[in-house]
Order: C-alpha cells, then structure tokens, then sequence
C-alpha cells in the first residue's frame, strides 16, 4: 500500500470526486459495495436477454442508466465548481 495526497473535489461521501497525483483530470471515486450492485444490475441485464425478457432488460438498464446519469452529473458539476476541463 502506498500512502498518496489526492485532491477532492467533492465531500468524501460515496462516489466522491478526486484526483491522484499525477493525473491530469479527477476520477470518481466508487465504494466497493457500489461496484458490485453496479455488476449486478449489468448481470441482471444480460440474464434478461438471454431469458428473452426484453422488457425487463429495458427497465433494469434504464435503472442503471440513471444512476450513471447521476454519477456523470456530480462529476461534472464538480469539475465546473474548480473551473477543471471535461476530459469528454
């Protein structure tokens, strides 16, 4: 383990805005319970296609697709707020 300073973006909560030496732009920063719902829902999503059911693979990944939105939302609001690039 190496101990690093980081620059945060955002409070230190979940899903947190930081950046590590020496990179240009600020990463989020995803607890590891979060990841793995994350994994689920994408799981979900394929299961729902090879079982056929369309419709639930629709909802699931439009689930997901929220929570992403939301996620893209905070990154970039902060990257605005420190008046950093958009690395997209």
């Amino acid at each position: 383990m190496e101990r690093v300073e980081a620059e945060l973006f955002t409070d230190g909560g979940n899903n947190a805005v930081v950046r590590l030496p020496p990179r240009r732009f600020p990463g989020v920063l995803i607890q590891g319970d979060s990841l793995s719902v994350i994994r689920s829902e994408v799981a979900e999503v394929i299961e729902a296609c090879d079982q056929g059911d369309l419709a639930g693979a629709r909802e699931t990944a439009s689930l997901l697709l929220a929570d992403l939105d939301e996620l893209l939302a905070r990154y970039t609001v902060a990257l605005d707020a420190h008046k950093v690039p958009r690395p997209y």
